[in-house]
């Protein structure tokens, strides 16, 4: 009877530690990589929703530097260790996809019936190729430029002022007046006094980072208004950076700099980043990308405000650049991977990724909730908003060979703003390297 008792014992307890194990192996471990600190907690709630509605999938959240970003994903996808899903960057896409490292989402969006127009027009197609769907929108950026309000007002210049400057390549128009204004040499000189010496400059108008081969938020934005364009389309095999409209926009720039003083050098920026020149008090303007502004909430040290950029010829313009979280071809839980992707950009996680305000989501109504959460805040980004339109963003250029062809404008492009050669000549040569590789 004993015997009996204590065999249904341990029966029921290796029944009970069998389940156990069963369900302890039936538990998924899915990986999630992002470069962005100031998302990771907020995507930590996403997960935590997740979870509860997915008994038996885990997501582990790992964050990493931009720079360091990359080389451990780029590695991982080698040796076999990258992570299941990854937010992913479009200069990275055209060669992710040409190492087939991502997997492609169509037929599990048209099964599941995921809407794709759910999303700002535009951020779903950048991720599409040849009707293959590569990743599923997260969010969006645009540029502005963050300004100093004290030096604004020192120098007798308006916020209105600033939301309606406009830009030429030919005197640069109120856009270099109000520079000029907010310019201060050593000797306490403006840059629209006589006696302003360009050489020596206690205070910048503007500040930019190193202008790279896309300038995204350097150069772009300007070159744009004025009517060039960068690739013939989308997925393109001709760029047009020999464009005369591009090189006059350049040669503007470097002139800002080198010539009247108006504007940190490429050399100098190359040493300061613009952000630490804006917070130290040594720029008044700074255009930069909406995945900066906590940063600027965060680290200013005085009154500043966005405004939106300069109209142009062609009027306003500004690269619209969105992000992706897509799949890791080699990862082991697919099925459990989409589940999480999907989440991911469902209205429920997008609108505590707007809650929060670390982003514009996708989706319009959860950037809404962004622009609202940094209003609360006391911060007006409306700047940023503004231009998140078809009819005043272009997208950024996207082709075969992209690693390639970074390298070579970034090159090009660094020569015209050290003033290395003539500018038409150095960006034409460039742009027959780049058509070229076709």
């Amino acid at each position: 009877m004993m015997k009996t008792a204590i065999a249904t014992m341990l029966s029921t307890t290796m029944l009970a530690g069998a389940l156990a194990t069963s369900a302890q192996a039936a538990d998924v471990e899915l990986s999630y990589w992002m470069w962005d600190g100031n998302q990771a907690p907020v995507y930590r709630k996403c997960a935590d929703k997740f979870e509860a509605a997915n008994p038996g999938i885990k997501i582990s959240i790992k964050q990493d530097g931009w720079d360091n970003y990359w080389q451990t994903l780029t590695t991982g996808f080698v040796s076999g260790t990258a992570p299941d899903v990854f937010v992913n960057h479009l200069s990275r896409f055209p060669e992710f996809l040409a190492n087939g490292v991502m997997v492609d989402l169509t037929e599990k969006i048209a099964a599941d019936k995921v809407d794709m127009k759910a999303y700002l027009p535009g951020l779903a197609e950048a991720w599409n190729k040849d009707g293959q769907q590569f990743g599923l929108p997260k969010d969006w950026d645009t540029i502005a430029y963050a300004y100093n309000k004290k030096m604004l007002a020192d120098a007798g210049v308006t916020e209105d002022d600033l939301r309606n400057m406009t830009w030429n390549p030919k005197d640069g128009g109120t856009f270099q007046q109000i520079l000029a204004k907010l310019t201060i040499d050593k000797n306490g000189k403006r840059g629209n006094e006589e006696g302003f010496d360009p050489k020596n400059i206690e205070v910048y108008g503007l500040a930019t980072n190193p202008a790279d081969g896309y300038g995204q938020t350097q150069w772009s934005h300007f070159a744009a208004s004025y009517g060039a364009k960068f690739i013939d389309q989308p997925w393109g095999t001709k760029y047009l950076y020999d464009d005369p409209k591009l090189a006059e926009t350049l040669t503007w720039l470097r002139d800002l700099s080198l010539k009247h003083g108006f504007s940190v050098s490429q050399e100098q920026a190359g040493n300061l980043q613009a952000v630490g020149l804006f917070s130290a008090g040594k720029a008044a303007l700074v255009p930069d990308g909406s995945w900066m502004i906590n940063s600027y909430r965060d680290n200013t040290p005085f009154e500043f405000g966005f405004a939106p950029l300069a109209q142009g010829p062609e009027g306003r313009r500004s690269m619209f650049n969105g992000l992706a979280d897509s799949i890791w071809s080699g990862s082991k839980h697919q099925d459990e991977a989409w589940k999480w992707v999907q989440y991911l950009g469902s209205a429920e996680c997008q609108a505590i990724v707007g809650e929060a305000g670390v982003v514009f989501p996708a989706r319009p109504e959860a950037a809404k909730l962004a622009e609202e959460a940094h209003k609360a805040k006391g911060l007006d980004v409306s700047a940023f908003t503004l231009l998140a339109t078809p009819e005043t963003t272009f997208p950024f250029p996207i082709s075969d060979f992209g690693g390639e062809i970074s390298t070579i404008f970034a090159t090009a492009v660094s020569k015209v703003m050290l003033d290395q050669g003539d500018p038409t000549e150095i960006l034409k040569t460039a742009n027959d390297e780049v058509n070229n590789l076709f």
